[in-house]
């Protein structure tokens, strides 16, 4: 059986943590002010849900190709989202109209999302994407040097994880680390494009709370 034939109930990883991880970005757009919108609040929640739905079927079909893109897209455009959202709220520090309330909230959801969203870069991208780990077994090479893959055969045996893959809470976890300590901590960051990507979301990060929160917390 070639891989694009075989069945969903093949895969190790389940996907629902990364299809509520993107559900949960569009709900927390619904949070933010509508001048962090050049759209309905409502607007990304439906855009995530509508590009679900194929996502979903293009798996359950074996068409892995056309739910790689599709995840791609979906991520792209609440990435970009978040950006415009964040440079707007930036935009609006000077004037001082904003309530000092209104920028906190909008800064912790900024803050979350930010995780979200880059959780989701890395466990797409990382090894060719969680198609590509599944068929591969054993994840011993890819952007991030996770703990479990240093350990030894019998290590791993003791441990029970010989077949040891990471999902997406593990990427979810890194990327926590990354906003909240502008680092990786435990999981060295191997690849170059990882790097980037993990220097982009520090600096959101550092936006979000050093300048946000911190004007926000200054003036109430």
């Amino acid at each position: 059986m070639t891989p694009a034939a075989q069945t969903p109930e093949t895969d190790v990883e389940p996907r629902w943590p990364a299809m509520l991880a993107l559900l949960a970005v569009g709900g927390l757009r619904l949070a933010l002010p509508n001048f962090l919108s050049a759209g309905p609040g409502w607007l990304v929640l439906v855009i995530v849900v509508v590009l679900l739905i194929p996502t979903v079927l293009a798996r359950r079909h074996g068409n892995h190709t056309l739910n790689q893109v599709l995840g791609y897209l979906i991520t792209s455009v609440i990435t970009l989202d978040m950006t415009w959202s964040l440079c707007l709220l930036i935009a609006a520090l000077p004037s001082h109209q904003e309530p000092p309330q209104t920028l906190l909230r909008s800064a912790g959801v900024l803050w979350i999302t930010n995780i979200l969203v880059f959780a989701s870069w890395y466990w797409r991208l990382d090894a060719g994407g969680p198609r590509a780990r599944e068929l591969r077994g054993v994840h011993i090479d890819g952007a991030f040097l996770f703990p479990q893959m240093t350990l030894d055969r019998e290590a791993k045996k003791a441990m029970g994880e010989e077949a040891w893959n990471p999902g997406f809470v593990d990427y979810l976890f890194l990327a926590f680390n990354t906003s909240t300590a502008f680092s990786p901590t435990d999981v060295p960051v191997l690849s170059r494009w990882a790097k980037l990507l993990m220097m982009v979301q520090a600096l959101i990060s550092f936006a979000t709370v050093a300048l946000l929160a911190a004007r926000a917390v200054n003036i109430l």
